[in-house]
Formats: structure tokens, sequence, C-alpha cells
């Protein structure tokens, strides 16, 4: 009986012991997954630092690079005094003047002309009108480039710009020259023929 007690007891201790062994074990284990997962929050933040650091850096870098643009851009909205003086500007101007004046003087001109019927004169003021609309275009143009807040432009753009309509319009005034000597011609031409008409009536006694 003593015998039975005693191993029961022996086993009892050593169920104890055993349970005490797994919990130690268990905890140990746990520890052991704590101080990784401290580990790795640890790791984490650091990494959350440089991403956080590099993201900062990144964002103040293009803050500055859009301040740096948003001026220069701004600088390209104001005119310099070398490109107002240009002296191109008063050329286009002056061209301009030109070509309203000439066209009107023309125009009263070929109006008044009996050489001409009421359609071809309405054709020829369809011409002066659209030669007008094209030489005022030329001039809100050159407003525009030479204005301050209007374009974004250097003043290498605006000194080309600036050439290109007076390109432009010098081609409209010559165009007008062009077209002034060649109806005038068309006029007394026709008065030529209405002579030479008038000579060979008389000549042969033709009446009409």
């Amino acid at each position: 009986m003593r015998k039975l007690i005693a191993v029961i007891i022996i086993t009892c201790f050593s169920l104890v012991a055993f349970s005490q062994s797994q919990e130690a074990q268990q905890l140990l284990l746990n520890w052991e997954k704590l101080t990784q997962f401290k580990k790795m929050l640890k790791d984490m933040y650091a990494g959350y630092k440089i991403v956080y650091k590099g993201y900062t850096t990144i964002k103040d870098i293009s803050e500055s690079n859009f301040d740096l643009h948003k001026d220069f851009l701004d600088g390209l909205l104001e005119v310099s005094p070398a490109v107002k003086k240009y002296k191109r500007i008063a050329d286009i101007i002056t061209y301009q003047l030109r070509i309203v004046k000439e066209y009107k003087a023309a125009f009263n001109q070929f109006k008044q002309d009996k050489n001409f019927t009421p359609e071809e004169i309405k054709y020829v003021g369809k011409v002066y009108g659209n030669l007008l609309d094209e030489s005022l275009k030329c001039l809100d143009e050159l407003s525009m480039v030479i204005t301050a807040g209007k374009l974004r432009m250097s003043d290498d753009e605006r000194l080309q710009a600036i050439d290109g309509i007076y390109n432009e319009i010098i081609e409209q005034f010559s165009f007008l020259q062009d077209f002034n000597n060649g109806t005038a011609v068309l006029s007394v031409q026709r008065e030529k023929d209405m002579q030479d008409i008038d000579i060979s009536r008389k000549l042969y006694d033709i009446r009409e």
C-alpha cells in the first residue's frame, strides 16, 4: 500500500513538474515572440523614418523647384525695355497706317472710275476689307507680344515674333501696292480700248 501511495505521489510530482516545464517553455516561446515583434516594430519605425525623411526631402525639393519654375514663368510675362524699344515695332505701326491711307485713297479713286462696273467695285471693296482685317490682326498680335502679363516669352522669342509680324505687314503692304497698280493699269487699258473703239467708229462712220 505504501508503495502504491509513493508511486502516486511521485507520479503527481512528475505531472506537476512536466506541467510547469510546459508552461515555462510556453512563456519562453511567448517572450521570444514578443522580442521578435518589438524588433519588427523597431525596424518598421526606422524604415518609416527613412521613407518620411525621403518624402519630406523630395517634397521640399519639388516645392522649391516649383517656386523657381513659377518665378521663371512669371519673369517671362515681363517685357524688357530692349523689346519695347525695338525699331520694328514702330515700323509695323507705320506700315499699317500706310495700308489704311493708301487703300482709302485708291478705293475712292476706283469708285469714281467709269471703267469699272458696280460688281467690280464691290469686289475691290472686299479685297480692301480683307486686307484691312489682316493688318489689324498684326497689330493685335504685336500688342500681345509687347504687353506685360499677356504671353510667357523670352526676349529672343518676343523679338522673333515681332520680326514675323513685321514680315507679314510688309507682305500685306506689297500686295496692296500690286493690287492698286494692277487695278489702275486695267482702268487705263479699258480707257484706251474705249478710245480705240470711238476712233474706229468715227473712221468708219459707225453709229450705234
